[in-house]
């Protein structure tokens, strides 16, 4: 496109995309879903104990902003108006914990990560509360199963073990939130009046929330022991919640007024972007972690095999509600990023592909993850990482081969499991997220599932996701989602070029390995690491 007609673009969306590793703000243009300009500020994570994972919540805000101003500088160089920004978007890494004090404004402790293991004893103490321990105990209210992962136990770890939150709730000033939250509470006002609010997709990952009657439930959160006075409002992923207001001393201060109209969590944000609205639509995002959601429409359809039942979007305040059934795997691009800062084998998460690329093989060496434990479909929180296969004759390449492959072979685990439940097998399998760019791991992915991988050209999609949704809500109305006006989406497609016998048997090798990893942990060991 000439110079001279980038003012004529028609409206644009922003989308603040908040993740596990790094905050982005990408403006897109509403009629054509081209992506326009965006700026990426990778967080800290903050480790300060084995299997802790935090992050400071002010980080989060601030690169927010600083993405928000990067992206403002570089559409203005463009020569693209910013006052045609008519919506902004949000998606984030959910069940990631925050409670804020809303006198002051301050987050009352860092955000505890969604990673985070710390709560397994809470989830050991409250399962004895259960009949027969049974996880799966609130699975036909909430879709899930109990576990570190899920909000719930994370508000009730900070309730017990942090006096400064305990004395907020107290005294009626704290309030909890997921990122979602806490970016629109101070996005709109902050302390000055901001909204305290969630959609249903974030709210659907807290084990508070009842995903039918789509309110909170007062026999979760009194078994939880959690006031209800300190969670927020839940709204459909689609509406005005409230006017942007950055400070006006920041050029981002352009985007006050601006109304913040979208929020999904970032998987159900992938779901949208990849446009799939239809029953049995599939797509599977590579992140931090890995996610796999299918589209089950307006029906809520519950596991045998360790799949969650979620709440997938809610277009708008008087749309349907619609569900999906998700693999989650906790540990995905975060292999890549350990290999980096604890191991040092590479520099660049790029370096990994070449390491990988030059030996084609991991010779036998295989690398269960488990870092936080095992996510779907074990549920198994007592696993650990291993590598095995070890031989003299293995170096750094068969390793960054064998984590590449690790995440391929979780992916298969969950794709099995959702196609025993959904009864219909997937014949291809979309992908979209960061890791996508390796061409290694796509490859390696379609011949470890032995069917074809489909990647749109631009891989921004829960980005986009966010974008269609803050466009598309009543009183903005700049962005389209019915079908016949949705963007067709260019494609890289990635054939299976490996026999069937051959996946089969690295499959099951890996299987073994993932047994291997089980039973490795328990919360009573002593804490110094001496044997009793």
């Amino acid at each position: 496109m000439a110079e001279t007609d980038r003012t004529a673009l028609g409206p644009l969306v922003g989308a603040i995309d908040q993740g596990t590793s790094s905050s982005r703000f990408l403006v897109f243009n509403a009629k054509t879903a081209e992506l326009l300009s965006h700026h990426q500020v990778e967080i800290n994570q903050k480790f300060p104990k084995e299997g802790w994972v935090e992050q400071d919540a002010k980080e989060i805000l601030n690169s927010v902003y600083e993405c928000v101003e990067k992206t403002c500088e570089k559409l203005k160089q463009l020569n693209i108006n910013i006052s045609n920004i008519k919506a902004i978007g949000v998606t984030n890494q959910r069940e990631t914990t925050v409670v804020w004090d809303k006198t002051t404004g301050e987050p009352l402790y860092n955000a505890i990560v969604w990673l985070d293991l710390r709560t397994q004893s809470t989830v050991e103490r409250l399962l004895k509360r259960i009949p027969g321990k049974n996880k799966s105990f609130s699975k036909f209210k909430t879709g899930l199963p109990l576990s570190t992962y899920f909000s719930a136990v994370k508000l009730r770890w900070l309730l017990d073990n942090v006096e400064e939150i305990r004395k907020a709730v107290d005294d009626g000033r704290a309030m909890f939130g997921t990122i979602d939250s806490w970016l629109i509470w101070v996005c709109i006002c902050g302390k000055n009046g901001g909204i305290h609010c969630t959609d249903v997709t974030n709210a659907s990952r807290t084990m508070l929330f009842n995903i039918h009657s789509l309110e909170w439930d007062p026999d979760l959160c009194q078994f939880f022991d959690i006031p209800m006075e300190i969670l927020p409002k839940v709204r459909s992923s689609s509406e005005i919640y409230g006017l942007m207001k950055i400070c006006p001393s920041l050029k981002s201060g352009a985007l006050t007024g601006v109304p913040i109209s979208g929020c999904l969590g970032d998987q159900s944000a992938a779901l949208v972007g990849q446009m799939c609205f239809q029953d049995g639509q599939a797509k599977n995002t590579y992140g931090t972690g890995c996610f796999l959601l299918c589209n089950t429409g307006q029906k809520s359809v519950f596991s045998e095999h360790g799949l969650l039942t979620t709440i997938a979007y809610k277009l708008g305040r008087d749309k349907p509600v619609c569900y999906a059934l998700e693999g989650s795997v906790a540990i995905a691009g975060a292999v890549v990023r350990w290999l980096r800062d604890n191991l040092g084998i590479v520099k660049s998460s790029q370096e990994v592909e070449k390491l990988a690329a030059e030996v084609g093989t991991s010779y036998g060496v295989y690398f269960v993850p488990a870092f936080s434990g095992l996510y779907a479909p074990y549920w198994e929180p007592s696993a650990r990482g291993i590598i095995c296969g070890l031989t003299q004759f293995t170096n750094k390449n068969h390793i960054a081969f064998a984590a590449l492959e690790a995440v391929c072979f979780q992916t298969r685990e969950i794709l099995d499991a959702m196609n025993k439940d959904c009864g219909i097998p997937l014949s291809q399998l979309q992908v979209d997220g960061g890791m996508t760019n390796n061409k290694i791991l796509m490859q390696l992915q379609a011949d470890i599932l032995c069917i074809p991988v489909v990647k749109p050209s631009m891989p921004e999609t829960t980005a986009l996701g966010a974008a269609m949704a803050a466009g598309a809500a009543e009183g903005v109305g700049v962005w389209s989602l019915n079908p016949g006006d949705l963007t067709a989406v260019t494609c890289e497609r990635f054939e299976p070029q490996i026999n069937p016998e051959e996946s089969e048997f690295r499959y099951a090798r890996w299987k073994k390995a993932v047994v291997k990893s089980m039973g490795w942990e328990t919360s009573e060991a002593p804490s110094n690491g001496k044997p009793k």
